[in-house]
């Protein structure tokens, strides 16, 4: 699929299916209760807020994962709220992340303990440009590090939804097969579109949370779900230009009973 067709497709996702849509509004009610009792001081608010904010982060994430699977499989339609398959989704997609994030911890510690000590050195030795091109080495290392596996952890999360398979997303050499198989020139025309979509997003959110308690609950139940449910939906579609032939251990009877147990 051109990437013209997926950034349109899913522009107009969440507008297609405006019944559903207020499910995802509702869920991310739970996220917002714990700033509110913040914000007015309110012991009780932010204790449920917090018993909120467990919901959400153990249906939420699942939910979303579900909108991928949606976009892999090239459908328009909204996915319906399932308690059990949304918290057992949101468990895979921990893990997932766990794996994906050990390297990067691995050269973050490995990067401070080499480099680390020396920068401290340098600055009580007031080496202050030392210092500062040694921090920004260490900065630089840690930051591509942790923004490579992120993007290798984007496609695991959509292989993940069309394979139904943890082990199958965990395997990072068949990721980034699935990778090259998209082709880096329209990955790269893809981050590029999210990232003027979160810009623009950014520069009329900051409008509307100009208005008092009303921009922050406008922004947080309305405009962060409806850009995830955009960007989840354009990570489907991006990956379904390979699930056709995606080269995987399952072959097509078997992934076809999988996906009839991932929608029971």
């Amino acid at each position: 699929m051109d990437v013209g067709i997926i950034i349109s497709n899913s522009l107009k996702y969440p507008f297609r299916n405006i019944k559903k849509l207020p499910i995802l509004f509702v869920l991310f009610i739970l996220a917002a209760i714990i700033p509110l009792g913040i914000i007015f001081d309110n012991r009780y608010v932010t204790i449920f807020g917090v018993i909120s904010f467990f919901l959400f982060i153990l249906i939420v994430p699942g939910y979303l994962f579900s909108i991928v699977n949606i976009g892999v499989n090239e459908s328009a339609v909204m996915p319906s709220l399932s308690f059990k398959k949304n918290i057992y989704d949101s468990l895979r997609l921990f893990v997932l992340r766990i794996a994906y994030m050990i390297v990067p911890a691995l050269v973050f510690f490995i990067v401070l303990s080499t480099l680390g000590m020396s920068s401290i050195d340098m600055l009580s030795d007031l080496r202050v440009l030392s210092f500062a091109l040694t921090a920004g080495l260490i900065f630089f290392i840690v930051l591509i590090t942790y923004l490579l596996f992120e993007v290798l952890l984007f496609f695991a999360k959509a292989r993940l939804a069309y394979l139904n398979s943890l082990t199958e997303a965990l395997k990072i050499n068949k990721v980034v097969g699935d990778i090259r198989a998209i082709g880096i020139g329209r990955i790269i025309a893809w981050l590029i579109f999210m990232v003027i979509l979160l810009i623009v997003a950014s520069y009329l959110s900051s409008l509307v949370m100009m208005i008092p308690y009303v921009g922050f609950l406008v922004y947080m139940i309305i405009v962060i779900p409806t850009l995830e449910s955009i960007g989840n939906y354009s990570l489907g579609l991006l990956y379904s230009n390979i699930a056709v032939n995606n080269d995987a251990s399952l072959d097509k009877f078997e992934r076809e009973i999988e996906l009839l147990k991932y929608f029971d």
